[in-house]
């Protein structure tokens, strides 16, 4: 089969790994000033440096490809040097000894002079065949989507912040992801905060941004959508501003198809955590007014549990979770969606005790695979 290359910085359609293979040393597409020779562009060195860390299993090249001091941010805590990212890494490789990681997308900005920022988005694919803190190997298959958003300077991560659908990943292994959480430890993010900051002090009503045009600024675009329909409630702009057909892939598996499921998605966990409020932490953006734009966001989430909802009754409890969103724009409107937290971190801050239960771990629900 002849593939046709990728074009040099910017892809229509979603990576594949044999396009890397056969880039690989053929020289630069991109000027990439102090990394190793043999990548080709930035989107390359990310593919291909996650394909060798954990596929390969080159596990030891998390020391030429991650900064002696990196800071990896999760709605979990953060973990801090590479000495962590060794660790990490060779306990979920224990865990999924046939892990795939899909690379679906890569959304990327930034220079060899400014460094780089990517958001890679994968789907990942495996056995659980290890034991984990919830117990001994289960046998089951596990599949979730996740994203990772990178600053990268001279071939070395320097920073980075993880989500992945958690909750799915519990989920195929058979255990109630509420049974977990209550046994879990109290994630160290969990503390008591100040008021949160959504709405403007005194009797004001929430900022209503101007949503510029799609091909006119589509950071912009996304960024006042997501504003607008978060922050200050405004639901109308899923009919305004995303296409009849939209598809959305959210949290715990689930493919949103048009308003209805969309509309019902934000307002359940609006009603859930009724002071919640979402800041946009970052955003890149690929594409052309022709071809259609992919928008890359990373957000943070914020919100008090006073609500009824899928989360169980009202626990009092703050939450705060680091989220991406990625968007594809194509006509001036939202088509597709990929947006992922993490839902079993979202649980374990609702439920988690100081120091956990220990317990005796909880048998999964189906012992089959």
């Amino acid at each position: 089969m002849v593939r046709t290359p990728l074009p040099p910085f910017d892809f229509a359609s979603r990576p594949d790994y044999a396009d890397f293979t056969q880039a690989a040393g053929t020289g630069r597409r991109q000027p990439l000033a102090g990394f190793d020779a043999d990548y080709t562009d930035i989107v390359d060195y990310i593919v291909r440096c996650t394909h060798k860390i954990w596929e390969e299993k080159a596990i030891g090249l998390i020391y030429t490809h991650y900064a002696h001091n990196v800071l990896v941010h999760t709605s979990g805590g953060i973990l801090y040097g590479r000495e962590a990212m060794v660790r990490g890494t060779l306990q979920n490789q224990a865990m999924w000894g046939d892990l795939r990681a899909y690379a679906d997308d890569v959304i990327w900005s930034g220079d060899e002079q400014r460094g780089f920022y990517s958001s890679h988005r994968v789907y990942d694919i495996g056995t659980h065949t290890g034991y984990t803190e919830h117990g001994p190997p289960t046998g089951r298959k596990i599949a979730r989507w996740g994203i990772a958003d990178c600053f990268i300077r001279e071939n070395r991560i320097v920073e980075e912040w993880l989500a992945h659908d958690g909750i799915t990943e519990v989920r195929c292994m058979g255990y109630d992801p509420v049974a977990l959480a209550k046994r879990a430890a109290l994630p160290v993010t969990h503390h008591t905060h100040g008021e949160i900051d959504r709405l403007p002090t005194g009797q004001q009503a929430p900022e209503f941004l101007r949503v510029p045009g799609a091909h006119e600024d589509p950071q912009g675009f996304i960024r006042a959508v997501l504003l607008n329909l978060w922050n200050a409630r405004l639901v109308n702009m899923v009919r305004e501003h995303y296409a009849p057909g939209h598809v959305a892939f959210v949290p715990d598996s689930r493919k949103l198809v048009g308003y209805g499921d969309y509309e019902n998605f934000v307002i359940t966990l609006l009603a859930c955590f009724p002071d919640l409020a979402l800041s946009v932490d970052h955003q890149c953006v690929l594409g052309s007014a022709e071809a259609g734009y992919r928008v890359a966001t990373r957000f943070t989430l914020q919100g008090t549990h006073d609500g009824y909802g899928p989360y169980g009754a009202p626990t009092g409890r703050r939450i705060y979770l680091i989220g991406m969103s990625h968007h594809t724009v194509s006509g001036g409107r939202i088509t597709q969606e990929w947006t992922i937290f993490d839902e079993f971190a979202l649980l374990k801050q609702l439920y988690g005790q100081p120091g956990g239960h220990g317990d005796a771990e909880p048998a999964p629900s189906d012992a089959q695979p």
